[in-house]
């Protein structure tokens, strides 16, 4: 006789990103992020920050939940770090939440500080008393089952990203980025430049400008066609 799937498939130890990239990052908008990333590293907008608390930065703990089942995210907290963020794919199953703020109060215990889900959740008004930013796809009061199967600490696809244990996530009002755990180094480093054109930009704004200094060399380099 074939042995019963298991409830819940775990990778238990994976590599993190160092302390100091994830402190570098902390702070950052994720407009500068996605920057520094070349101009991607958002997931999808449907996903969207519901609680009242948006700002985070974090080591991504990923959770795989079946639709309409939270065994998987509930088994997570176990394996929670402080500072980690859980994300959860659903396959963006929207008839159920996967979470509500009594999971997310214990994983908050533990140390998590924010959840990023293709799905849905419920119970806000305890989740913002909770402090903890979510991001989700809406809210729906209907509740899972607690069954499995699972799998906690595998790659996931959230909001079209694909997405590991131990990349760093990071939101804001803006919306949510994964920089992979690979280029966390890359990207603190290419923050400099990005907050450099950025401040030369405001400042150009502050100081009435009426156009962008680069548009016509950019269209004397590229061509323009005048029709009137």
């Amino acid at each position: 006789m074939a042995a019963a799937e298991p409830a819940l498939t775990v990778r238990r130890r994976f590599p993190r990103p160092d302390p100091a990239h994830v402190r570098a990052l902390t702070g950052v908008a994720v407009g500068w992020i996605v920057d520094a990333m070349g101009r991607q590293g958002a997931i999808d907008h449907r996903i969207r920050p519901l609680s009242q608390a948006t700002t985070f930065t974090g080591v991504a703990l990923t959770v795989r939940s079946r639709a309409r089942d939270n065994l998987a995210p509930y088994a997570a907290i176990t394996y929670a770090e402080p500072g980690d963020v859980m994300v959860i794919e659903t396959g963006d199953y929207e008839q159920a939440s996967v979470v509500g703020d009594i999971l997310l109060g214990v994983a908050r215990n533990k140390g998590v500080i924010a959840c990023v889900t293709d799905g849905m959740v419920r119970d806000i008004d305890g989740i913002d008393e909770l402090g903890i930013p979510v991001f989700a796809r809406g809210l729906s009061p209907n509740s899972p089952f607690k069954d499995g199967p699972g799998e906690i600490g595998l790659a996931v696809v959230v909001g079209g990203a694909a997405i590991e244990s131990g990349d760093v996530i990071v939101g804001d009002k803006n919306g949510v980025a994964v920089v992979p755990r690979a280029r966390v180094a890359e990207v603190v480093a290419a923050l400099a430049a990005v907050a450099q054109k950025e401040a030369q930009m405001d400042e150009a704004v502050r100081s009435g400008a009426s156009e962008a200094a680069w548009v016509q060399a950019t269209i004397a380099a590229k061509g323009v066609r005048f029709v009137d």
